[in-house]
């Protein structure tokens, strides 16, 4: 058997005369989605895979298709003869366009064979010498293949050969996913060996030395990799003895490094290339010189191995010397190799005569976090889930790594100033631009955009993208401190019972048959839901959130909007702060902020408007005109006209509309500025570097009873039943509870899985929610006469799917809005998440549901 190693991600080129056996071959050792028939291509535009009038339209669609595929990181195979060089630099160009290896395989059969076979196939009417130039064009070729650009080229010689090849695909060498870490991932050494012991030692390493008592090695207690961005040379006062503890450790699978431009250009003049000497390049070749010649050769072979990238993490960490654009990543041409080396620039050059770096972060959108050197910076600071961790030690600044997942910094100072800056290093700290939204990174390209979470993939339409755009463009709080959206919430099946539209039992049901057995009954406050964001003082609202203006957190809708006048709101939260103070949950919590899910009281503080408008006048123009109504239809019964069942039916009416009228002026009472106004919280979704929307709903409600203990006068208790849903004592206990709650005037109750989030058996989440309205909540909503049994049947038959589905889509992507801000991402990726809620509230579904 010959194995042939193949790149995973790349551009192979089947090579060979007619009859050669390219496409047996492809069939053998590629999936059919992966291999691009020239023949197959003369079909789809000809209807005839033999008509060669077609074959520039054929390949210019496969050319098409295959460029489709390598942007989308797919192998990609094409089956033609390309036995001529025009043809094969078209594929290379292609390649290099998408950064992916051209890989040659040339099948090299004898023509008499390759004749033999194509007699007798009888869709070949070509001569045999066409065959003939085939062969004579692929005997010039086979030498010409590799300064052709082609990285990889296997020729396999005959029958034999053929069959007995295996192809093995092989990831690129940049290409570690499966490395989990934890890692550190240092910064630029530049030849700082003391330093470098010192960050190693505080970050945990034990370093191991030779004979003469030289740093070789180093490992960590806790199975963490070292990762280096490169730069290891150059400038410092010990370039050799950084390679050899670095050589020592990537030797022994502690560490992964990087190449650097300074490596690179070492690199060169090792191999005895001409180079010019700057840049401390003098300083580590006088060192050089102070090694022995078999030290200097493990050096230029350890930085001749040594790759542009890695991809680590399942690709959720990229490191590159100078940073790599999510288009690149995973990725090998000579064009990511420079990017890597040396970043981009923008063609100027500063006061300095130093070229000015174009911001390549300032653009990036890839969910990889990049970790990257090259320029130096002060302060690292991070810029849409990138970070530069090249702060000037041998400039006399610090050493730093990043802890990875930690996502926290460590570093250690420079013993002194090894190297004098080209520029002070206060002028390199780069201005960081925001990482808010654009608008670009929610439009829709081609009508729809797909939202990946761990929770599912939510599709977003361009109208509902359009809708929320209005809103947050015009309406919303500083974005700052939008970092999430509650869903919105599906009401229980709707109830078989005689009179009720909802009722527990099928609640109880749904979650059942979800695969839920425990569940929370809690009381469901009739206002208005908002979101409380409270930081314990405004230097914590500067660290976490940017906002430097005085403001110490928000009050918002569950559309984003602002609750209450920027005064109100102060007043509010300096109130919400001191309970949270009281109760001890900055401690408790380990945070300097809280982000609380709450209704506030009474529903009139905030809706005291649409109550007027809505349902006040439809109760005062009941009340005017039925007893007025009955008033004439009893005359007229007195006078001996039949209008009993009109008049019946009028004081049913009249009867439904005090009730309508009685059961909206439960949740009115009068409030002035915040006197008269509560919250009722009932969950804490998140606190510094945590989503705790996750945690089991009893936790929650233990929280909040916490502030309610702390100021009964602001906060409202939540009362709330557990349920065992195979019991069927606590189920009707939980009934009867919410028979009392509904009767004496309250809107009903919200029934949650008891342990949070919850899986379905499909691997679906769990509905978060199903809210069970009483029968005299929901005459405000339904109207005065929904308890009539022709009006109740008819509302029986309402569509709940949709109103399901969209809470599940929002729920999912709040989720992962709190999973993303507890990670650190930048603000933008809440925001896409955040803005996909918003989104699809624009969905066109039934507001009473």
């Amino acid at each position: 058997m010959t194995e042939l190693p193949v790149p995973a991600l790349s551009l192979v080129a089947l090579i060979g005369i007619s009859g050669a056996g390219k496409s047996t071959f492809a069939r053998r050792h590629f999936l059919p989605s992966q291999v691009l028939s020239s023949d197959a291509f003369r079909a789809m535009v000809a209807d005839d895979e033999t008509d060669q009038s077609a074959s520039a339209a054929a390949f210019d669609a496969l050319h098409y298709v295959a460029g489709k595929r390598l942007a989308a990181g797919r192998l990609t195979v094409i089956d033609a003869t390309h036995v001529q060089e025009h043809a094969r630099s078209t594929l290379v160009a292609l390649a290099r366009a998408h950064d992916v290896l051209p890989v040659a395989i040339v099948l090299d059969l004898p023509e008499e064979e390759c004749w033999s076979r194509t007699e007798q196939r009888p869709d070949r009417s070509f001569g045999r010498g066409v065959l003939a130039r085939q062969s004579r064009d692929l005997r010039r070729t086979l030498k010409r293949l590799n300064r052709e650009g082609f990285r990889t080229v296997h020729v396999l010689r005959g029958r034999d050969e053929i069959e007995a090849a295996t192809i093995r695909l092989q990831p690129l060498y940049t290409d570690r996913r499966e490395l989990a870490g934890p890692f550190d991932v240092i910064g630029d050494v530049h030849g700082c060996r003391s330093e470098l012991e010192t960050l190693l030692t505080r970050l945990g390493w034990t370093i191991s030395r030779d004979d003469a008592g030289r740093p070789v090695n180093a490992e960590h207690p806790e199975g963490r990799t070292a990762v280096f961005v490169g730069d290891l040379v150059d400038r410092g006062p010990d370039s050799p003895g950084v390679l050899r503890l670095v050589m020592g450790m990537v030797r022994s699978g502690t560490a992964l490094c990087v190449n650097g431009n300074h490596e690179a250009k070492l690199l060169r003049k090792l191999r005895g290339k001409q180079v010019t000497v700057s840049h401390g390049l003098a300083e580590t070749l006088e060192q050089l010189d102070g090694e022995d010649g078999g030290f200097v050769a493990d050096a230029t072979a350890f930085i001749d191995g040594l790759v542009s990238h890695y991809i680590l993490d399942g690709g959720r960490l990229a490191v590159a010397h100078a940073g790599i654009k999510e288009e690149y990543q995973g990725r090998a041409s000579g064009r990511v190799r420079a990017f890597c080396l040396y970043g981009d620039t923008t063609g100027e050059t500063d006061e300095y005569g130093l070229p000015v770096r174009y911001p390549w972060a300032d653009d990036y959108r890839g969910p990889a976090t990049v970790v990257y050197g090259h320029t130096t910076t002060v302060d690292p600071q991070w810029v849409n889930n990138t970070i530069c961790v090249d702060t000037g030690c041998v400039f006399g600044g610090e050493l730093t790594a990043l802890r990875y997942p930690e996502r926290t910094l460590v570093s250690v100072p420079a013993e002194r100033e090894h190297y004098a800056p080209a520029t002070p290093l206060a002028t390199t700290v780069p201005e960081r631009p925001g990482d808010l939204l654009d608008v670009a990174d929610v439009l829709p390209g081609s009508g729809r955009r797909q939202l990946d979470t761990p929770y599912g993939r939510i599709p977003i339409e361009a109208p509902q993208a359009a809708a929320a755009l209005e809103i947050l463009g015009r309406f919303a709080i500083d974005p700052r401190w939008l970092i999430y959206l509650p869903p919105t919430m599906a009401p229980a099946p709707t109830s078989k019972a005689d009179g009720y539209l909802e009722h527990p039992r099928e609640a109880f049901d749904g979650y059942r048959e979800a695969g839920v057995t425990r569940v929370i009954c809690e009381e469901k406050h009739m206002g208005s839901r908002a979101l409380v964001l409270v930081c314990r003082d405004e230097a914590a609202a500067a660290r976490r959130f940017g906002v430097t203006d005085g403001e110490t957190g928000a009050i918002y809708t569950r559309t984003g909007r602002p609750f209450f006048t920027p005064p109100l709101t102060a007043d509010l939260l300096a109130r919400v702060r001191a309970a949270v103070s009281a109760a001890d949950l900055w401690a408790a919590l380990e945070t300097d902020w809280l982000l609380l899910d709450t209704e506030i009281l009474p529903w009139s503080a905030k809706a005291g408007e649409l109550i007027r408008g809505q349902y006040a006048s439809v109760g005062a123009a009941a009340g005017a005109a039925l007893p007025a109504t009955l008033d004439v239809l009893a005359t007229a019964i007195n006078r001996g006209l039949d209008v009993t069942a009109l008049r019946d039916r009028t004081r049913d009416r009249a009867t439904n509309a005090a009730l309508f009228t009685a059961a909206y002026q439960r949740y009115v009472r009068p409030t002035t500025d915040l006197t008269g106004v509560t919250i009722a919280p009932f969950a804490v979704l998140a606190a510094e570097g945590t989503n705790l929307a996750t945690n089991d709903n009893g936790w929650h409600l233990s929280i909040a009873d916490r502030l309610v203990a702390a100021d009964s006068t602001l906060f409202t208790r939540t009362a709330r039943v557990p349920v065992d849903l195979d019991d069927p004592a606590t189920t009707e206990a939980a009934e009867k509870w919410w028979s009392e709650l509904t009767d004496a005037g309250g809107e009903g109750m919200v029934v949650k899985p008891a342990d949070g989030l919850v899986r379905t058996a499909r691997g679906g989440l769990a509905q978060p929610g199903l809210k069970c309205r009483g029968r005299e909540y929901l005459r405000i909503i339904y109207g005065p006469d929904y308890t009539t049994p022709d009006t109740l049947a008819g509302l029986r038959g309402r569509n709940l799917g949709r109103k399901r589905s969209l809470a599940l889509r929002e729920h999912s992507l709040g989720l992962a809005a709190l999973d993303r801000h507890a990670a650190g991402e930048p603000l933008w990726r809440v925001h896409e998440l955040v803005f996909g809620i918003l989104a699809l509230e624009s969905e066109p579904v039934d507001p009473r549901l």
